[in-house]
């Protein structure tokens, strides 16, 4: 079951004419809430705000708050899964942005939610690539997701989860619906995402923990030719801290560093200030 409301009013519909449908033109982000709390609020508030600031999307984001205040009046309790839509709304034919404000949806998927765990999945290495983005949109989670799609068809083809996808430069960027971390000679890496590639929240907040309990984490390229010296690896998400590869390609990898920086930055804890 989903709730959906445009701008605080439930709705069960989209205008044809709205621009998300007819050129993917908005952002949004996804969430996890649990009692009544949106983990990593901040983050998340931050890249809808980013990515509008780019896109030129006039947001009220006072509407936000009143939807979230009408879902606790109806629920009480909130636990499930918040996505958020910015919308540029309907608009004339053609690419032209229209001179008005931007439409917010909230989505409310409600179900059962507790601590993080670290979950295992086997995973490996996508053959399709991803493309390079124009500068003002790299890092921005629009609703163009269709290159997503084609990686989650190969990866869901192949029994993978979760899958390392490369670039048109031979590079890793990112898993298919999700960032990674990768540990080559004992030295967790976060592949530079100057070019492509989602900034995700779960990706920062991991970041910022490790800063604060100095565990060293490069952040730069890695090259398709360094995948055979992959010793660990794990995929990370808003909705999932942590998923840890038990083997790439059918190479058997490393648990416990992950589980050990699982540990160390309390990933099974998050707060909605965090």
């Amino acid at each position: 079951m989903v709730y959906a409301y445009r701008n605080g009013q439930a709705v069960d519909s989209l205008s044809v004419f709205d621009r998300a449908f007819q050129y993917g033109d908005g952002c949004f982000t996804t969430a996890r809430i649990h009692q009544n709390h949106i983990e990593l609020e901040q983050r998340h508030h931050q890249r809808l705000m980013d990515a509008a600031e780019k896109l030129f999307l006039q947001t009220d984001w006072s509407i936000l708050d009143q939807t979230l205040t009408q879902l606790t009046q109806k629920f009480t309790y909130l636990n499930g899964t918040l996505k958020i839509v910015l919308s540029r709304g309907e608009g004339q034919r053609g690419y032209l942005i229209p001179d008005h404000a931007a439409d917010l949806y909230v989505f409310y998927y409600p179900h059962t939610t507790q601590d993080f765990q670290p979950e295992y999945i086997n995973s490996g290495v996508l053959t399709q690539r991803i493309g390079l983005s124009m500068p003002p949109l790299v890092g921005v989670k629009s609703l163009n997701r269709l290159e997503q799609v084609m990686l989650k068809k190969e990866a869901h083809e192949r029994g993978w989860l979760e899958a390392l996808a490369v670039d048109v430069q031979d590079r890793i960027v990112e898993g298919v619906s999700s960032n990674c971390f990768i540990q080559i000679n004992n030295t967790w890496i976060s592949p530079e995402l100057r070019y492509n590639g989602v900034h995700g929240v779960m990706r920062a907040e991991i970041l910022q923990r490790m800063q604060q309990q100095h565990i060293s984490c490069e952040h730069r390229y890695v090259s398709i030719h360094e995948i055979p010296a992959i010793q660990s690896l794990f995929f990370c998400n808003a909705l999932s801290p942590m998923k840890i590869a038990q083997t790439l390609d059918g190479k058997p990898l490393a648990l416990q560093p992950c589980v050990e920086l699982f540990e160390t930055l309390q990933l099974h804890l998050f707060k909605s200030h965090a």
